[in-house]
Formats: C-alpha cells, sequence, structure tokens
C-alpha cells in the first residue's frame, strides 16, 4: 500500500575536517500517498542527502520524517531504492535471483519468490532475461531488473536517485517511459532525485526545487499536465521556463 511521507523543519548535519557542515537546513514538504515526487536542484544542495534519511540510511540532525503517519526508524523496511550505479546488482546472481533477494530476507518461500519475481521482470519486460546475469545486460535493463527488485517485496514508498543519470539519451528517455508505465500500474508514493528539468517535469505530480548548498526549499510546483506528456507541449514547455527560472536558469 502506497504511504504518504512528511517532513517537518529537517536539518541535517556532519563533520568535516574538523569543523561542522550544514548540508540540509530546515527542510519541510509532503508527498501524498501515490503521488510522484521529483526533487531538483544542483550538485550539493542535499538531494541525496534527503533521500538517504527518508530511506532510513541517515538520521536527521533535527526535525522529524514520518512514513504512513509513522516516526522514521531504521526498523522499517517499506522502502524500495534504486540507485544510479548499475553496479547495485549482485553480480552473481541472475537477474531472476537478484528480484528475489528481498522476498528472501522475508523468509518468502522459494516458489512464491520465483513467480513474484517473474511477474515484476515481466513489468519491466524483462521476463526473457530472468536467467541472465548482470553482465550480460546493458546498463539499461540493469536499472530495469534494479527497480523489479525495489518493488518486488512491496514497499509502500520507491525512492530512485538519478537512477538514469548515466545512460544514454535515447535509453533515458525509454526509461523515463518504462517508469511513468511502472508507477501508473503500481501507484507507489515515489521520491525521484533528478538535476534534469525536463525529467522532473516528464515524471512529476510535484517538482520540489532546493537551493544550492545547504540545501533549503526554494519552490514547489504541482504540475497538472495530462499523461503521457508531450515534451512539445505549449503546457510541458512552459512548466520548465517556470521551473528554470526558479533555478536561476534564465
Amino acid at each position: 500500500m502506497a504511504e504518504r511521507i512528511d517532513l517537518a523543519q529537517v536539518s541535517y548535519r556532519y563533520q568535516s575536517e574538523g569543523r561542522e557542515v550544514l548540508a540540509v537546513d530546515n527542510v519541510s514538504f509532503h508527498v501524498e500517498a501515490s503521488e510522484f515526487l521529483c526533487v531538483l536542484g544542483p550538485s550539493g544542495c542535499g538531494k541525496t542527502t534527503i533521500m538517504n534519511m527518508i530511506a532510513g540510511f541517515l538520521s536527521p540532525s533535527s526535525g522529524e520524517i514520518r512514513i504512513g503517519g509513522e516516526k522514521l526508524n531504521g526498523k522499517r523496511r517499506d522502502r524500495g531504492v534504486v540507485f544510479q550505479d548499475f553496479a547495485q546488482l549482485f553480480p552473481w546472481r541472475t537477474a531472476r535471483r537478484n528480484v528475489e533477494f528481498g522476498l528472501q530476507m522475508r523468509q518468502v518461500d522459494g516458489a512464491r519468490r520465483k513467480e513474484t519475481a517473474l511477474d515484476f521482470l515481466r513489468l519491466v519486460g524483462l521476463e526473457k532475461f530472468a536467467d541472465a546475469y548482470p553482465h550480460q545486460l546493458s546498463g539499461g535493463m540493469q536499472q530495469r531488473v534494479s527497480i523489479a527488485r525495489a518493488l518486488a517485496y512491496n514497499p509502500g514508498v520507491l525512492l530512485m536517485d538519478e537512477p538514469f543519470a548515466a545512460l544514454d539519451a535515447m535509453t533515458r528517455d525509454e526509461m523515463q517511459r518504462l517508469v511513468t508505465k511502472v508507477w501508473s500500474e503500481t501507484r507507489k508514493t515515489v521520491v525521484y532525485i533528478t538535476h534534469n528539468v525536463s525529467e522532473a517535469v516528464y515524471l512529476g505530480d510535484k517538482v520540489l526545487v532546493l537551493d544550492a548548498h545547504p540545501g533549503k526549499v526554494r519552490a514547489e510546483f504541482k504540475l497538472d499536465l495530462p499523461r503521457p506528456r508531450d515534451p512539445l507541449s505549449p503546457g510541458f514547455i512552459e512548466a520548465q521556463r517556470e521551473i528554470m527560472n526558479a533555478l536561476g536558469l534564465h
């Protein structure tokens, strides 16, 4: 079941070379259940740090994060994560066995694991590659497996950290269409980190624009564009222009 995410006055500080660095400064926002939020901003604005706090990999220095109304703690496993790095897959496991991993950790029986993994590989168009190893797959195909793995154990929230940044433009466009299809079928709550304005407008129900270091919310845009979205439509181009203005990219 998709879950709402709430961040209330969240900050994150860390020590570097004997001094305290403020990476995220008093950030507050919410993501409705089944909403697709894109977080956009320049390098060093804290996008990945915010995602890592929602994922439970980092703890806020101050403020509060809630998922489904419950205060975040490290014991919850209702968040699927897809990173940019293709190496997130286990090279010694086939595509199917990679997708099964989270289910195996939850001690789901073998027959059900296999059936579920094949269902999600089918969702991302890779059922014919179930027995292939990561080194036998292209970068885009590896990211499809990563998405299937993140979804297979039915998390309430899907977190994606610039998952297509390393792909060529044509593959990236294809993967954006895939993510839209998967989201429309699963209706997960998604937080998607990107530095690409066009990608944010294509994917998001809402776009959060962050200031540069330290990261803080500069602007928030609600996108009511119909899906599937046409990057050449006047509404799409106008939304890009408004977001670029907010980023100072005139």
